[in-house]
Parts: C-alpha cells; sequence; structure tokens
C-alpha cells in the first residue's frame, strides 16, 4: 500500500471514529429526552399508579418521577412533590428561590400550568372534575378543568364550595354556581358598583339571562351603565372616552335643554336590572335599566332656587355576545323634563258688601 493510499485510509478511519462518537452522543441525549432509555436501576420505591399503568416513583436522592407501564421515564426525577392530576397530568412542586411552588406537567414533560401557585386542589363532583389553584403572589385563585384549561379566563378574590353550590368572588360581584355531573351553572349573580359616590346592588337569577351572561359581561355591562350615569349627571365625556361602544353610539345627559337646573345629584339608586332585546342581525342585544334619585337645585321664574327631588329611570343598551365584542349602543334617561310643582296660586282678598240689621225694634219695645 502505498504512503498516499495509508494517509487516505487513515484520515477515512478517524472520520468514522468521530461520526461514530457523535451518533452515540446523539442517541444519548434522545434517549434522555425521549425518556426510550430504561432506567430501572433509577426507581428506588413506587408510589400510585393511574388507569394507564403510569407510576410514581422516587430515586435515591429522594426525588419523584413518573414511569411508564415498562418503567421507560416519561417524567425525570427532579421534583419534591408528584400527583396524578385529570387526564394525563400530574400536579408538580419545586423549590424556586426558597419557595415551595406547584403547577402541571403532562406525559411528555411539557409545563402545561406555571409553577406559580402555592397549591393546586382537584374538586370532584360525580363525573365533573375541576382544580383550583391559589398563587403564592396573593390570596386570589384561578380554576381549571380536568385537562388543565382554565375554566374562567380570570382569577378569583376567593372560592368557597357548600354542598353542590360554588361561590365566586371578584372585586365587584359574588355568583353562585351549581355543581354537577354536566359541570357549573350559574343560579345568582350580585353585582355591587359605585355612581358619583352612591352605591347600588343588582340581584340577579333569570335563568335565561345567566345562561347567555358570564361573570364578565355581567360586569362590563354594570360599569358601562355606570359610566353613562356619570356622564348623563356631569356632562364630562371622559366618563364616556374608554368605553367601547357601536360606531355611531347615542347618549344624552339628564335634562339637556333645563337651563334653570342649577345642580344634579344622585341620592340613591333603588333599582337597576338587565333584560334581553331584539337581536340585531343576529347579534345580542340587552338593556340595563337604572332608576336613579336625583336631588334637582333649579331656579322658578323669580329666580329663587328652589329643590326638587325625584325618581327618573334611564336605559343602557349593549349589543354584543361575549365580553370581548360587547359595546355600548346608547344611553339616555326616559323623562325629558323634570316634573316641576305647580306654582302656588296667591287669592286676591274679596271685599264683603256691608249689611245692616232691619229688625223692628219697636215691636219689641226698645224705643218709647
Amino acid at each position: 500500500m502505498s504512503k498516499r493510499m495509508g494517509f487516505v485510509v487513515s484520515v477515512l478511519f478517524i472520520v468514522v471514529i468521530v461520526l461514530a462518537l457523535a451518533i452515540t452522543r446523539f442517541q444519548s441525549n434522545t434517549s434522555k429526552s425521549t425518556g426510550s432509555k430504561s432506567t430501572r436501576t433509577d426507581i428506588e420505591r413506587r408510589l400510585g399508579s393511574d388507569s394507564s399503568g403510569n407510576t410514581i416513583f422516587e430515586d435515591k436522592s429522594g426525588l419523584y418521577g413518573i414511569a411508564d407501564s415498562s418503567d421507560r421515564i416519561i417524567i425525570a426525577p427532579e421534583w419534591l412533590e408528584l400527583n396524578f392530576a385529570g387526564k394525563d397530568h400530574c400536579i408538580a412542586s419545586k423549590r424556586i428561590s426558597g419557595k415551595l411552588l406547584s403547577g402541571c406537567l403532562d406525559y411528555e414533560g411539557n409545563l402545561v400550568v406555571p409553577l406559580i401557585y402555592r397549591n393546586i386542589t382537584p374538586h370532584s363532583f360525580g363525573n365533573f372534575l375541576f382544580f383550583s389553584a391559589e398563587p403564592y403572589s396573593d390570596e386570589s385563585c384561578v380554576l381549571y378543568d380536568e385537562d388543565m384549561k382554565p375554566l374562567f379566563n380570570r382569577s378569583w378574590e376567593k372560592m368557597s364550595i357548600n354542598g353542590d353550590e360554588l361561590i365566586l368572588h371578584s372585586s365587584s360581584g359574588t355568583y353562585f354556581y351549581q355543581v354537577s355531573n354536566s359541570g357549573l351553572e350559574l343560579r345568582n349573580a350580585v353585582i355591587s358598583g359605585n355612581i358619583l359616590d352612591c352605591s347600588y346592588t343588582m340581584d340577579m337569577d333569570s335563568r335565561h339571562l345567566l345562561e347567555n351572561l358570564d361573570p364578565n359581561m355581567l360586569e362590563e355591562m354594570c360599569s358601562m351603565a355606570e359610566r353613562y350615569i356619570s356622564f348623563a349627571f356631569t356632562g364630562s365625556g371622559e366618563y364616556l372616552s374608554d368605553m367601547k361602544t357601536v360606531s355611531k353610539p347615542s347618549f344624552s345627559t339628564l335634562f339637556p335643554d333645563e337651563k334653570n337646573i342649577l345642580s344634579k345629584k344622585i341620592t340613591d339608586i333603588s333599582n337597576i336590572y338587565l333584560y334581553p332585546m331584539l337581536s340585531d342581525n343576529g347579534t345580542p342585544r340587552y338593556a340595563a335599566a337604572i332608576t336613579v334619585k336625583t336631588e334637582l337645585v333649579y331656579t322658578d321664574d323669580e329666580d329663587k332656587p328652589l329643590t326638587l327631588t325625584d325618581n327618573y329611570k334611564a336605559i343602557v343598551e349593549f349589543s354584543g355576545g361575549s365580553v370581548n365584542d360587547l359595546a355600548a349602543v346608547s344611553g339616555s334617561f326616559l323623562s325629558k323634563v323634570p316634573d316641576y310643582p305647580q306654582p302656588e296660586v296667591k287669592e286676591e282678598p274679596t271685599t264683603q258688601p256691608e249689611t245692616y240689621d232691619d229688625t223692628n225694634y219697636d215691636n219689641y219695645g226698645i224705643f218709647a
């Protein structure tokens, strides 16, 4: 063999060795990442199993992972706590920056619920399963279904369960759900708010409305109604500036043509309720009716200031089938002018005619 041929053979041999090492390393890394490598010796103690035969195990260091029915590791043993949850998921806990934080993994090791919760608790009602998760940062909670997807696109300030009733609290509302095999059904909503320092409460139990309106829509409608009433009493367009409206909304103030009104003040909001309207081209429409007890200071014909207290009803209309496309359409008061009291009519004094006594006193012997 010539020297040149020997050199070529040596180079090819080195290349083959390098390729073999690279392939071996790639297969090793792939095996670790996919869990295809049997790790029977890593399993120190077996804990619970799910219906598919997947087992939570503890390794020699005291950390937990999950192996399938063939002892192939599908969740690496790097967790302080592991619990099966829902469909092909597990609740996992790890200490981060001194805090024991919980989240949720799927069986491919993906973090589907972030590690931000102090605990994640399952709740079972027959065939219906959901989870409440409490963030480490505050006292709120987030609800997830059995697929670890949020039941609501929001968090709640507080949650409680009373028998088959789930009670959820937000900053402005309390919502009562009946829990059954078929899931959650909103039965009652109590929403509180404030308009120009005057508080109100709306209590809704209409089954028809609650089937179509979720808490986000209810709270947004109340918020829009609050802003409209504030605009109607103050005339300030700032209250409407950030409100989502249709292309040509119609909003009017309270008694805009009454130039003799000096001030308008809300003293009570005695009633507020929602009701459905006829849909517009398939788009759902709703209206809020608000009864506002109002104190008006106005001037009479003699420019004398007087006070009038009366109830006036406002109607605010909305369009949209979800909170994302909900928009205000209009807002107005039914009364166009106040029911002013009738001015008192001053009666002129009348002059009585002179009267005389025609008695014949001679008959009584008075005069001689």
